[in-house]
């Protein structure tokens, strides 16, 4: 008999891995997961981080598409496959790659297969400032800055200008180059067999946020701005859909390969995409007045705002403002940190070097190494604070908030004799936090109304020392959201809306929404203290 029931999927394409989530759209319950890490990657291939140099293989990502979808659905009964009605996919971003004239990245192409400049660039990468700093010039210098609504500053981690970096670096594929293509729009793309550049539906989120696009002047850049930029550039505005789509529309339906492929019904729709940090905030519940901090390896800290609240307001300094981004109807801002995590694998990285180096036991090793973390702050918090401590800056990626300069670097201060690893530890989980008292300060200097700071990721769940942490010195109540996997929870969301399932995003949120968990409350003896390390921050990271 057939199932009445109906079955969302939602898939969040990390920066390690792909995770998927199936949902009963009719109780919220997650009936069955399934995580997939990307093979190439995990072996180290296509990067450089002496460079700054992250770029992963497309196949990574088919790859682990159909391990994810497929091990999910044999968890579940004959009846689950039968009653999926929709996917909604998340992506990490801006995550561009250059494509032929058919919309396949170019990696995928036999004569591109190991060319990293062929490949997905990273959110992470970092190896376009210069074509970042030739955007900024030309954009103030224009009859129109495009700046306007990504904070006056384009960052070297969006989509223009990595394009650039390797269409400069590399003549070997500019004759097969004839667009770009962010992750979050290829992979709806790819299912739904619209792949063609110039009527792939692609993401508001993405667009407005990474790419420059814009209602007021008609869309992504001229091109005659591209062309004045680098004639590289030419031809490639005409070859982009300027008409961009909120997450809660149907992208289309699965081509009948991919429905073979995974084992779904011929019907299941596709919403447009999301970049993963949107989706977490919609899986986390956003709402006006609310900042979701998606806390992994960097933060993405999202607001959203009603237009009447928003008025003609321009924030200076952020990663955008747009129209749709996150709830539809709404303005989305996002800001956040290139690195949070990431600030505390380093420093795991660099004491466990030695060990890796000397002990040919693999096994120990990473035994050992994943103890490091939580040793750490488990003699990190026993250390009192005082005005005396060791003060830290937490720009070892760069600054991405407020106002993004991927060419500043991280501090650690007042080092002596006698510091030792978990005062330096403590430290860097003080840098990560201010970096967040900034962003907060930052955005409500400009009049963005925030009543409760939510966080979600895996540190905001296994790290109560840094999450008691955070709140102390944001000075405000932080609130970890319940449910497990934001990301996969808003890109299902998505799904069910685009299905029509729901009516709005903010339905389904209810529908399907997990709460709250746990609440941290700032310490005032902490709190106190805290302030005045902040103002040292502040004065060692000289901001404006």
């Amino acid at each position: 008999m057939k199932t009445t029931e109906k079955f969302v999927i939602g898939i969040d394409y990390g920066t390690d891995s792909c995770r998927a989530i199936i949902v009963n759209a009719d109780t919220g319950v997650e009936v069955a997961t399934a995580v997939s890490y990307y093979r190439r990657w995990a072996e180290g291939k296509y990067c450089n981080p002496v460079m700054n140099q992250y770029r992963q293989h497309p196949q990574d990502y088919i790859d682990s598409l159909l391990h994810v979808v497929k091990t999910a659905l044999s968890k579940c009964s004959e009846a689950v496959a039968e009653g999926i009605r929709a996917i909604g996919i998340d992506t990490t971003g801006s995550t561009p790659c250059l494509v032929n004239r058919k919309g396949i990245p170019l990696a995928l192409m036999p004569e591109h297969s190991e060319n990293p400049n062929a490949m997905f660039i990273l959110w992470k990468d970092h190896t376009a400032i210069n074509e970042a700093n030739d955007i900024n010039k030309l954009a103030h210098s224009w009859n129109v800055d495009y700046t306007a609504y990504s904070g006056g500053i384009y960052s070297s981690e969006w989509f223009w200008a990595k394009a650039l970096h390797v269409l400069r670096r590399d003549d070997s594929i500019r004759k097969d180059a004839y667009s770009i293509i962010e992750h979050c729009d290829w992979m709806p793309a790819l299912l739904t067999g619209n792949m063609k550049p110039e009527s792939v539906k692609r993401s508001r989120c993405a667009a407005g946020h990474k790419c420059l696009w814009n209602e007021q002047w008609g869309g992504y850049p001229s091109q005659e701005f591209l062309s004045n930029l680098d004639p590289l550039f030419d031809g490639f505005g005409n070859h982009l859909n300027n008409e961009t789509y909120t997450n809660d529309v149907n992208a289309g339906t699965i081509t009948r390969e991919w429905t073979t492929k995974l084992g779904l019904p011929l019907n299941t729709i596709i919403s447009v995409g999301i970049i993963d940090a949107h989706s977490g905030a919609i899986g986390a519940e956003i709402k006006a007045g609310s900042m979701v901090k998606i806390i992994g390896t960097s933060t993405c800290d999202i607001v959203v705002s009603s237009k009447s609240a928003m008025k003609d307001k321009f924030i200076s300094g952020i990663s955008g403002q747009v129209d749709g981004s996150v709830i539809p109807d709404m303005i989305g801002i996002e800001a956040g940190q290139s690195a949070f995590g990431d600030v505390y694998a380093w420093f795991r990285d660099i004491l466990s070097w030695t060990l890796i180096e000397f002990i040919d036991n693999k096994t120990l090793n990473e035994s050992i190494i994943d103890k490091i973390i939580p040793f750490l702050s488990e003699k990190a918090q026993s250390i009192a604070t005082d005005e005396t401590s060791l003060v830290s800056i937490d720009w070892l990626n760069g600054r991405r908030s407020p106002f993004a300069d991927q060419t500043l670097k991280g501090v650690i201060s007042g080092l002596t004799l006698g510091t030792t690893p978990p005062s330096i530890f403590k430290s860097l989980v003080e840098a990560t936090a201010f970096g967040s008292k900034a962003i907060l300060e930052h955005l409500q200097k400009e009049g963005v109304k925030i009543s409760e700071v939510i966080a979600v990721g895996g540190i905001s769940k296994k790290s109560p020392y840094v999450m008691q942490t955070l709140s102390d010195i944001m000075g405000v109540p932080i609130k970890v959201a319940a449910v497990d996997q934001a990301g996969a929870l808003g890109a299902a969301m998505c799904a069910a809306t685009a299905a029509g399932l729901f009516p709005s995003i903010t339905e389904t949120q209810i529908k399907l929404g997990k709460g709250v968990m746990q609440i941290y409350y700032p310490i005032k003896i902490n709190k106190n203290i805290y302030a005045n390390l902040y103002t040292r921050y502040i004065k060692l990271g000289s901001f404006k």
